[in-house]
């Protein structure tokens, strides 16, 4: 069966002017303050698209590298993943990175890469954003 996940955004004012709010309604999870600042400059408590994506990559890829290693029966203890989404203005999002560290009993260094890089290329994420690069650290704690 399908999902869809919402979220929508109110904007005030022009784009380097202007500020707006993101709301999670699909998780009720509360709303989010966006800026233009916030996305070419400085964070400042805001956040930003790529911000989100980040979040968005970051844990569909730690999915998908659990359920990779769990059906090759080395299920992992903890998976610590970041994403981090550059954003150049006036040209857009440049490329991502994934750092993932693993505790995963049983497996070696290249077999825990080589899941890792199946993970980076089959997440729904990933491929959502396949007309970006996307590299990856990966390594056992």
């Amino acid at each position: 069966m399908a999902t869809t996940r919402s979220a929508h955004t109110v904007w005030e004012g022009s784009l380097t002017e202007g500020s707006g709010i993101v709301a999670f309604d699909s998780s009720g999870i509360g709303e989010q303050a966006v800026s233009w600042p916030s996305r070419a400059e400085q964070a400042n408590g805001k956040t930003s698209p790529e911000e989100l994506i980040a979040a968005a990559h970051s844990s569909c890829f730690s999915m998908a590298l659990s359920h990779g290693l769990t059906g090759a029966g080395t299920p992992p203890t903890r998976l610590t993943t970041s994403a981090d989404v550059t954003f150049q203005p006036g040209t857009g999002i440049t490329g991502i990175h994934l750092t993932v560290e693993g505790a995963v009993p049983g497996i070696d260094e290249a077999v825990f890469v080589a899941a890792a890089e199946d993970a980076k290329a089959n997440c729904p994420v990933s491929q959502a954003l396949s007309g970006t690069t996307i590299t990856l650290t990966a390594k056992l704690a």
